[in-house]
């Protein structure tokens, strides 16, 4: 069933647990993730990019993604992941995503918060959600990019949401976009900074760039020649703090493609006769599932559809 962000987001604040927020580019990732919230029995957000609905047209990949939503057997938010052109968010409000997020965090304070506060006023009226976003958590990922890391400052994170009236905050406690590239080691997140936003803000926070990815996955993607820095993520024992502190929606997508590509190299190396792209993405879609199931684990959500 399609719901809103703020009706599933808000229910996790209060029961402390985390939503998985998964990245959305073809079908077989669609279907994949509803399969595993379906099987999990757990609300989910399917979120697209600017960069996925150009890649797949916005009309196509949003209704793909809205009847997905309305016909599964539990709550599905369909979402906008970091929408940075005003034109593009307006057209998924009016498209009838459940939620938005207006990523104005490459703006300065003020800007982000006169930017934000528009989108808050298209939206509100019509019934959708908003999640903004305060300080940058760096890295490459679609069209997402941030070499600089600006920690988010708890009583700028006050202000923000008591102007805005944003639904639900994306903070930076120390991860990055995509396979961390701008990092030596696995991420440690500042979770003294993410227990002093919590004492002042009361909305839902959420957590980008919280990658992390099983261990033998990534050697898979390697061992079927994966061309790409070695991976460093988020240990899953820091996320599980992060959660209990106050994280109640987390972003994944870097994970997905790992896994998906990893499974379509192993056919090809494996079986370099076949042609038919079925084999090709039926076991990419197979992977993403399993590791959706893993992370809703993870984040407490299991159960809670």
């Amino acid at each position: 069933m399609l719901v809103q962000g703020k009706e599933v987001l808000d229910k996790a604040h209060r029961e402390n647990y985390a939503v998985g927020a998964f990245n959305v580019n073809n079908m077989e990732i669609l279907q994949a993730i509803i399969s595993a919230a379906e099987k999990m029995k757990s609300p989910v957000f399917i979120q697209a990019s600017e960069g996925a609905l150009e890649y797949a047209g916005l009309d196509t990949l949003a209704n793909m993604m809205l009847f997905a939503a309305r016909k599964s057997s539990v709550p599905v938010v369909v979402h906008l992941d970091h929408g940075k052109d005003l034109e593009v968010v307006k057209k998924c409000i009016e498209l009838g995503f459940s939620s938005v997020m207006f990523d104005g965090s490459h703006y300065d304070f003020e800007e982000n918060v006169r930017l934000t506060k528009q989108v808050v006023d298209m939206a509100h009226p019509k019934g959708i959600s908003v999640e903004a976003e305060l300080g940058t958590i760096g890295g490459t990922e679609d069209k997402v990019t941030a070499r600089h890391i600006v920690l988010t400052d708890p009583d700028k994170a006050l202000e923000f949401v008591q102007r805005t009236q944003c639904d639900s905050l994306a903070i930076a406690i120390g991860t990055s976009h995509g396979p961390n590239k701008f990092q030596t080691a696995d991420a440690k997140l500042d979770l003294e900074r993410l227990k002093e936003i919590k004492a002042k803000v009361n909305v839902p926070l959420v957590l980008h760039g919280a990658s992390s990815v099983p261990r033998e996955e990534v050697d898979k993607a390697a061992h079927f020649g994966a061309k790409f820095a070695e991976f460093y993520g988020v240990p899953e024992a820091q996320i599980v703090e992060a959660i209990k502190i106050s994280i109640s929606k987390i972003n994944t997508d870097t994970d997905l493609r790992i896994a998906f590509t990893a499974a379509i190299r192993e056919v090809i190396i494996e079986k370099p006769q076949e042609f038919d792209p079925r084999k090709f993405l039926g076991p990419a879609r197979e992977e993403i599932q399993h590791l959706v199931e893993h992370r809703m684990t993870v984040f407490g959500s299991a159960g809670k559809a």
